[in-house]
């Protein structure tokens, strides 16, 4: 379990940030190879069959030792975001934390902040230098179940199923599952090992949508610009405020639905804004993407055309997909308590690769890594969280044997 450590501080080193504004190609950035190729021949290492594609996907498995009814897998994503910072990860080992402020090498992580801290007591903390995300999200996950496998292959006493292993790109831009070939990966149920705090396990997902508003204005002199200027930045500053104040991130909690403005950049001729929409509930999700194709429809009549939104589904709540399985879910918290952690089954207010993977046959919850302050330049984990995570993911694969 100890190597744990050792493989994550290795895996956050390597960059590999991936782009929304490439989505269309995979992966969104050439960096990703690096640790698909690195996870490739770690896996040849250990003796395993594994193959890393054109588009940074990696598929391999160990080979069942004994009859079971399932196959199960365990999936993670190599990417992590690009913003605040994701590019030159430099982690920081706090050996037996003593309690109060952890101070990095800019700011600091203060319990004040982080009441869960306070819980952590003696145990060993990583964090980033304070200058990037620390990339937990999700190369904690990776590291776990790169652990895990090298711990079953030492251990060949222990009986298992067959047990894939896949790792994917661009999860960080809804993109992860796209290319995933669940064929090739050839189990029966699989779990994406991206949660955050230890003990959580998630079935139910948001559904997930993205838009681009794109808007042409109409400079002139300020001077003489009655009844002739367009700004765009004041018609994308019209769109956004006709947006619920409600209904954003900040202000929205457990399965309640938002509309959250990502970015917006332009000025008076051109102007964009790029958001998300998300909500648990499919009938409201669909009500939520009508409400701002409206929004755009009258801005775009009221300015002459100018007002162009494009639109696209990311995934969906894997809910419906997951539930009939319970078995699932019911393994996922034995293994937990099987090692003191108490099961915290809670709707999950993002997505993950397993969201659409389980649309696409591979029914596939989330469980945690122990991460925490994930896309955040406080961004953490403790070793000891991951070690526990190791035998977590080692109960399920006990669980699968029985």
């Amino acid at each position: 379990m100890e190597k744990v450590e050792e493989k994550f501080l290795r895996y956050v080193r390597v960059d590999t940030p991936s782009d929304e504004d490439n989505f269309g190609n995979t992966p969104s950035t050439e960096r990703q190879k690096n640790l698909a190729r690195m996870l490739c021949e770690e896996l040849k290492a250990m003796g395993l069959e594994a193959e890393v594609t054109e588009n940074a996907y990696v598929y391999s498995c160990l080979p069942a030792n004994c009859k079971t009814r399932y196959s199960i897998g365990f999936i993670a994503h190599i990417d992590t975001v690009s913003q605040p910072c994701g590019i030159g990860v430099k982690p920081m080992v706090h050996k037996g934390y003593s309690g109060g402020d952890i101070c990095l090498s800019k700011g600091k992580i203060s319990p004040e902040d982080f009441p869960e801290l306070d819980g952590l007591t003696g145990q060993d903390i990583i964090t980033s230098d304070g200058t990037t995300v620390l990339g937990a999200d999700d190369k904690a996950g990776v590291a776990e179940i790169m652990t895990m496998l090298e711990y079953l292959i030492a251990h060949p006493e222990i009986r298992h199923g067959k047990i894939g292993v896949a790792f994917t790109p661009d999860e960080e831009i809804g993109h992860g599952a796209k290319l995933f070939d669940v064929k090739k990966f050839g189990c029966d149920f699989a779990y994406t090992v991206d949660g955050e705090e230890l003990g959580e396990i998630s079935y139910e997902t948001f559904n997930g949508a993205c838009f681009d508003l794109d808007i042409s204005g109409v400079n002139i002199h300020p001077g003489q610009a009655k009844g002739k200027m367009i700004n765009a930045v004041t018609v994308a500053n019209e769109f956004i405020c006709a947006l619920p104040v409600d209904e954003r991130p900040e202000t929205t909690e457990g399965r309640e639905g938002y509309y959250f403005i990502t970015d917006i950049a332009g000025g008076v001729e051109k102007c964009s804004v790029h958001g998300i929409i998300r909500d648990h509930d499919k009938k409201t999700f669909s009500q939520r993407k009508a409400f701002v194709r409206g929004v755009a429809e009258e801005l775009d009549k009221r300015y002459g055309g100018r007002v162009k939104l494009a639109m696209r589904d990311q995934y969906y709540n894997c809910a419906e997909v997951i539930a009939p399985h319970s078995h699932l879910i019911d393994n996922a918290k034995r293994a937990m308590t099987d090692e003191g952690v108490l099961p915290l089954v809670f709707p999950i207010r993002g997505g993950t690769d397993g969201s659409s993977l389980s649309f696409m046959g591979l029914p596939c919850p989330n469980i945690c890594t122990g991460g925490r302050n994930a896309h955040g330049l406080n961004e953490y984990v403790s070793v000891q969280a991951m070690q526990k995570v190791v035998r977590i993911l080692l109960n399920i694969v006990a669980a699968y044997a029985e």
